[in-house]
Order: structure tokens, then C-alpha cells, then sequence
């Protein structure tokens, strides 16, 4: 009886649609079901192929050091040791959090068709029946202080009376129009140094087109977000006065919003990156902006030396290369010792301020700096700077409950969140200047470090940290870490005060931290993160030896000897390190290549439409909502949709229940499921439809056979393999990594099941 077979059998068991003496493994002798101790599942003996290929003799991970890229300066530090312990202290504050949902629940009566709950109650603690009917029943019910910034539609201060004509002529970048079209004439390369606001992203584009190099051909100009190529295309478009699509358009990932009139074309940088794979000359462009280019994202670093090659096959190309920080000089050095156009910014004197002593727990650090400024300081918004959506969730949370505390006399403090995973109706909320007598406080991810720009902040909370993606090629797991910033990133940060009046920024960390454990620069992205899928490309356009590359910032050899090795197990390059068939197929599609491997394996194996599904769904990023006020409902909501089997077949499972109820959106809302993020999902699966019907690949069902979907997710994740650990969890059959079943997984309740069942005949057995 099969592992998935048991824990269902177990599952009718414990509703009461079966009874234990139907239970195939019932023990008429004993007292009831037979115990099949975990170790006695049969043991399969697991050979590993070392063979190294021929192209990588004496270079993969059984004869390289392939220690993780470093990514802290100072890893003894007190912002290495601030990091460590905010990691800590979150995970603490969940499980309170959780605990405290618990007991509320718990409390509620469970029969509610009484009147009244209490026909005697204190003062004050009487409750209607129908009261508590409703609670915890919502799927989007918010906490206090979300409706207190979302919920109502609140009075704001008012909004910019100029039009969008003298809006573009007020920017700082209008008065140089001439000189920077003359510039860009006289140099085939141009790096460009404004500040964030000083409207080089919305308006170099347009006063090109005006100039008349779209005649020639379309400007493209690239963005390291999606939010940010779609947005500012939406500007440019009613800047320029066509509609969004027709005359200026963007394109992202699964997502193509041009037409044949398109001249202006807003993109993110790893779909230019495609374009070069599929036209090497860029013979559609006559200019290409690489927008943001201090952000360093991995396709900027591969663009940077593609571009720098084509410039001298195509002498006719322009390119502008823009960056918000003082790094241009280096961006100059690489692109042939270019000239640099620099844009003044509206930028003020701001006063830096430093801590005496290190901060241990920074969040709190940061919420009574906040109270502070807006107790004793003049008016003037806030900025503060978090590392991402549950601490600043957690801070606004926090926030609104010390306001609340100081009673009716204080001043009111509009709390507003920013994080890429919120409404773009919320985010723009941001924007709105506060009432009179009222001030804001915006809680922002590194997002309004330099791609945001909100008018009105006169004071900084820095407590000088965020997120980074960081890979380790030694056990091949991407993860993402809190970290120190860099000094160029605490510039900009405080920077953000300065740019309506004279402002303020306070670093939540001392002068030597920012002198000694923050390196000068933040650490390009192709240094820190996994390389399969740009090394597959930059091998389908024919660059086989990626180690002499001309990369601007080189990425660790170990990293892109660990992308190779993987490749070439996935069958994507043969023992001489060129592109196989299957390799060159794997390139076409937008896809990590275990993802793609996954895909193509499955034509083989008859289970293509759902593999495509599958794999729609985790491109879409989380499904599932799990609101801080509901989460006991929404994890039972969530229950009902898990498959024995595993985490892909839940998705696949969502999804189709989602096509069952023709893609309703009441359906989501009431099962706790983003629309929006099925939807992405939808528009995914419609594009890896097509780029499959243009290469003929067959797309079939496997029907109710699980197991051809289990061998096609395995042929492309076959280097994930983990083995059970006698101890607990699991132990990876590569590295001998011990890994963990993910506490929002679908197998965990077989596990604890397994567990608990083991500790009670433990227990028993020492009776």
C-alpha cells in the first residue's frame, strides 16, 4: 500500500467514513490497526553518478571549493548580529500572533442560535448572537489599521492643479531638452546620472521621439521591475496622448502590450535579453535606455556586454545607459570611457543622524523613531525603510496600536504600507499629500529607494537593512536573506528627504557600522544568485565560453561552473559543453530550465496539460491568502484543495476546481484563493500554450495517472532528491543537506499524523 494510499485511508478513518475494520491494514489480533514503523518502508539503494563531462574535467562540485558567495562585509559586526536576531524575533512574533488567533477562536460558542450568549454579562460584554455569527468567516476582512488607511475613502490634501503638459515642462530634466538630444547625437554611448524624480525615465523617450529617432526605428527602454515598465508606460502613453499599446507599449514576462504602431516600447531588461536571442542586431531599435542601471540585476550584467559588443557592429545605435547613483564612472570605464550627462535634482540639504549605541531589534527601533519625529518635530511625512511585507504588516500593526494608546490629543498619523505584493490601488495611496494638521507615515520596502518618488517627505527612519536573493552552488538553494545595505543604497535612501525641503534621516545604526560593515556598493546580482537560466541563454546565442565573457562585475566561476554542471545533467549540453536539441528547445521557453526540462519531459510521458498548469501556477507566485484576523479559516479552506500526492498536484488541483466554476471570482474569495494570481496563472498557461503549438509539441492529459506526473516533475527536479532521516526531516541525496517539509505544505499532516502515532505507541509501550 502506497504512502499517499495510507494517508488517505487515514483520513477517512479519522472523519468517520470508514471504519478501522475496513482499514486494509486492520489487525484482527491486536487492538486495532497494525503500526508500519516509518524505517521499515522498503530501503532503495540510491546509486550517484559522479562522471564529470569532458568540458568540466577537474572543475564540479566533487573537486572545486563551492562556498557561498559572501555577502556580509563584516559578519561579526552588530549589523550582522542585528540581522540575525530581527530573523529571530519575527518568527516569535508570528507564533504569538498565531497563538492569540487560536484563543480567540476558541472562545467564540459554538452554538450560536441563542439570542444571547451571556444572559448576565459585566458592562460592556454583552454580545448579539449575530455578532459572532460572522466572525472569522470573511475571507477579506482587514485589521483595525488597514481599513483605517484603505478602508475608508479619506480626505487628502490636494493633488497637482498643473496639467500634463506644464507637469513635464516643471520636471528639472525640461531645461536641459536640447542639450541632452545634442549629446545623444554626438555619442553613440551616453551614461546619464539623475536623480530619482528628475523625469529621465518618462521623458528622454519622448523627447527622442520628437527628435525623430523613431523614424529609424523604436526606442526600447528597460526596467529591472515589472511594476515599473507597466507603469510608466501607462504615463507615457497619456503623456503622449495614444492609447496604452498603440504608439508607446510595454512588454513583460507572459505579458505583450504593443501593436504595430508601437515606436516607444517600456520593457523589463530580461525581455530585451530575449529579443537579443531571437534578433542578435536589435534591427527593430534605433535606441536602447537601460534604464536603472544601478539596480545591477542579472540581465543588466548580461546586457552590459552584449550591448557593448553590438555597438560595434551597429555604429548607427544609440544607447543610454541611466543610474540614479555616483557609480556612472564605472559604467563610463566599461562602455569605451563614454562621456556622462548629468541631470540636477531637486535636491535639498539633509541632516544625517546616527545612533550612539547599535540597535538590537530595529523594528522597534524604527517604530518609536517614528512617534518621536511625529511628537517633536515639524510638519513633514515619514519615511521608513523595512525588508519586506510581514514586517512591515507587523510594524504597521504595531504602529497603529502606540498611536491609539496616545489618546485623542495627539495629532493624527495616516499609516501607509508599500510592498510589491499589494493592490496597485493601495500603492497608490502613497502619493496623496495628507490633509492639513495631519501627517503620513509611508512603511516601504527598498522599492521607494529609487524606482518610487513621493513628494512631501521631510524625514528618513534608516534602519539599514533588506532582502537579497543569495544562491549557494554547493547545495543548489536559493534563499533570501535579511542583510545590511550598502553605502551607495544609505545615499539614496537619504537622499528621499531632500527632495521637497531641507529634511532629516535617521540611521538606525552608528557612523563606524556605516564606515566599516556596509561595503561601498550593493553586490551585483549576477554574483549572488543562480545562473542556470542565463547561462542556457547566452549558450542558445551561441557564447560557449561564458568564463572569458566580458561581464562587467565576472560572477563567481564556481557559480557558472555549477549552472553548467546542472545543465548538462538535464541533458541541455553535451560532454563538449555545446547546446543540445533538447537544450535548444529548453531556451525558448521564459522558464527556469528544470521548469522547461519538466515541461518537455511531460510531452513524452502523456501528461502535458497539466505540467503546463502546474508550471502557470508557480510562475504566478502565492495563491493562497492567508489574512493575519483569518488564518484558522483560510488553512481550512486550504486543506480541502490538498493532494496526498504533493504540493504540484494541490495547484493542479486549485486550478482545475477554479475552471470547474468557470474561473469565478466569488468562487476565490471564498476560498481564500487570489483571482488575480489565477489569472496571471491563465494568461501564463495561454502563452506557454502558444510557444508549444509553434513547436508542434503535443499537449495531452494523463487523466487521473498521477505517476506520469510525479516522473515528469521528478526529470526536471531529480537533483532535489532528499531521503528521509531517521532523527527528523530529510537529507538531500547530493550534499547530505538536511531540508524540511515547508509548514504551509500539503504533506505535513501525514507527517505529524505519522508522528503523533509514533509517540503514542512510544508511550504505550512503556506502560
Amino acid at each position: 500500500m502506497s504512502s499517499p494510499e495510507r494517508w488517505e485511508a487515514k483520513q477517512l478513518i479519522a472523519s468517520g467514513v470508514l471504519r478501522v475494520d475496513e482499514f486494509p491494514m486492520y489487525d484482527e489480533d491486536g487492538d486495532g490497526m497494525l503500526y508500519q514503523e516509518e524505517g521499515a518502508e522498503e530501503e532503495l539503494e540510491i546509486e550517484m553518478n559522479e562522471d564529470e563531462p569532458a568540458f568540466l574535467q577537474g572543475q564540479t562540485r566533487y573537486s572545486v571549493d563551492m562556498s557561498p558567495v559572501k555577502i556580509f562585509k563584516n559578519p561579526e559586526g552588530s549589523l550582522s548580529r542585528a540581522a540575525a536576531l530581527q530573523s529571530a524575533l519575527t518568527k516569535e512574533r508570528r507564533e504569538m500572533r498565531e497563538q492569540q488567533q487560536r484563543t480567540m477562536l476558541d472562545s467564540i460558542p459554538k452554538d450560536l442560535n441563542r439570542p444571547w450568549e451571556d444572559p448576565m454579562p459585566e458592562t460592556g460584554e454583552r454580545h448579539l448572537a449575530q455578532e459572532l455569527r460572522g466572525v472569522g468567516l470573511s475571507a477579506y476582512d482587514m485589521p483595525e489599521w488597514k481599513k483605517d488607511a484603505f478602508g475608508k475613502t479619506p480626505t487628502f490634501g490636494q493633488r497637482s492643479k498643473l496639467s500634463i503638459q506644464e507637469q513635464r515642462e516643471s520636471l528639472p530634466i525640461y531645461k536641459l531638452k536640447k542639450e541632452l538630444i545634442q549629446a545623444v547625437h554626438d555619442n553613440q554611448v551616453l551614461v546619464v546620472i539623475g536623480e530619482t524624480g528628475s523625469g529621465k525615465t518618462t521623458q528622454v523617450t519622448q523627447y527622442l521621439a520628437e527628435a525623430g529617432y523613431t523614424t529609424k526605428g523604436k526606442i526600447g527602454c528597460t526596467q529591472p521591475r515589472r511594476v515599473a515598465a507597466m507603469s510608466v508606460a501607462k504615463r507615457v502613453a497619456e503623456e503622449f496622448g495614444c492609447r496604452l499599446g498603440e504608439e508607446v507599449g510595454y512588454a513583460i514576462r507572459f505579458e505583450d502590450c504593443t501593436g504595430p504602431d508601437t515606436v516607444i516600447k517600456y520593457m523589463t531588461d530580461g525581455m530585451l535579453l530575449r529579443e537579443i536571442l531571437i534578433d542578435e542586431n536589435l534591427s527593430q531599435y534605433s535606441v536602447i535606455m537601460l534604464d536603472e542601471a544601478h539596480e545591477r540585476t542579472i540581465h543588466t550584467g548580461v546586457l552590459f556586454g552584449l550591448l557593448k559588443k553590438l555597438m560595434k557592429r551597429r555604429l548607427d545605435l544609440r544607447l543610454i545607459v541611466t543610474s540614479a547613483t555616483l557609480d556612472a564612472e564605472k559604467f563610463s570605464g566599461y562602455f569605451f570611457n563614454c562621456n556622462i550627462f548629468t541631470i540636477p535634482g531637486r535636491t535639498f540639504p539633509v541632516e544625517i543622524l546616527y545612533t550612539k549605541q547599535p540597535e538590537t531589534d530595529y523594528l522597534d527601533a524604527a517604530l518609536i523613531t517614528v512617534l518621536q519625529i511625529h511628537l517633536t518635530e515639524p510638519e513633514g511625512d515619514i519615511l521608513v525603510f523595512l525588508t519586506g511585507q510581514e514586517e512591515i504588516d507587523s510594524a504597521c500593526q504595531s504602529l497603529y496600536e502606540r498611536m491609539k494608546g496616545l489618546g485623542k490629543n495627539v495629532p493624527e498619523l495616516i499609516i501607509l504600507p508599500v510592498y510589491s505584493a499589494l493592490p496597485s490601488e493601495m500603492q497608490s495611496r502613497i502619493f496623496d499629500p495628507p490633509p492639513p494638521g495631519k501627517r503620513k507615515v509611508v512603511v516601504a520596502t527598498n522599492i521607494a529607494e529609487a524606482s518610487l518618488t513621493i513628494d512631501g517627505i521631510y524625514y528618513v527612519v534608516d534602519p539599514g537593512f533588506a532582502k537579497q536573493n543569495v544562491y549557494n552552488p554547493k547545495q543548489g538553494l536559493e534563499s533570501l536573506v535579511i542583510t545590511p545595505i550598502s553605502q551607495a543604497s544609505a545615499k539614496q535612501r537619504a537622499g528621499r528627504a531632500g527632495r521637497t525641503g531641507p529634511g532629516k534621516c535617521y540611521r538606525l545604526y552608528t557612523e563606524s557600522a556605516y564606515r566599516n560593515e556596509m561595503p561601498p556598493t550593493s553586490i551585483p546580482e549576477i554574483q549572488r544568485i543562480n545562473l542556470g537560466m542565463t547561462t542556457l541563454t547566452m549558450k542558445a546565442m551561441g557564447i560557449n565560453d561564458l568564463l572569458s565573457f566580458d561581464f562587467m562585475d565576472p560572477p563567481q566561476p564556481q557559480a557558472l561552473i555549477s549552472a553548467m554542471e546542472q545543465l548538462y545533467s538535464l541533458g541541455a549540453l553535451d560532454e563538449e559543453g555545446l547546446l543540445t536539441k533538447l537544450g535548444r528547445k529548453m531556451a525558448e521557453f521564459p522558464l527556469e530550465p528544470p521548469l522547461s526540462k519538466m515541461l518537455l519531459a511531460s510531452v513524452d510521458l502523456g501528461c502535458s496539460d497539466e505540467i503546463l498548469t502546474m508550471i502557470a501556477m508557480i510562475q504566478t507566485g502565492n495563491i493562497f491568502y492567508r489574512p493575519r484576523e483569518k488564518q484558522a479559516q483560510a488553512d481550512q479552506k486550504r486543506a480541502k484543495f490538498f493532494q496526498p500526492e504533493g504540493d504540484h498536484l494541490t495547484l493542479l488541483a486549485v486550478y482545475e476546481a477554479w475552471k470547474a466554476k468557470n474561473f469565478s471570482g466569488p468562487w476565490c474569495f471564498e476560498n481564500f484563493i487570489q483571482s488575480r494570481s489565477l489569472r496571471r496563472a491563465q494568461d501564463v498557461r495561454k502563452q506557454l500554450l502558444s510557444i508549444m503549438d509553434k513547436y508542434k509539441l503535443d499537449v495531452v492529459t494523463a487523466g487521473k495517472n498521477f505517476t506520469k506526473i510525479r516522473k515528469a516533475i521528478t526529470a526536471g527536479f531529480f537533483f532535489h532528491g532528499a531521503r528521509k532521516d531517521p532523527q527528523e526531516g530529510y537529507r538531500t541525496l547530493v550534499e547530505n543537506q538536511p531540508v524540511y517539509i515547508h509548514p504551509s505544505s500539503a504533506l505535513l499532516p501525514s507527517v505529524l499524523e505519522r508522528r503523533e502515532l509514533k509517540n503514542y505507541f512510544q508511550k504505550n509501550a512503556d506502560c
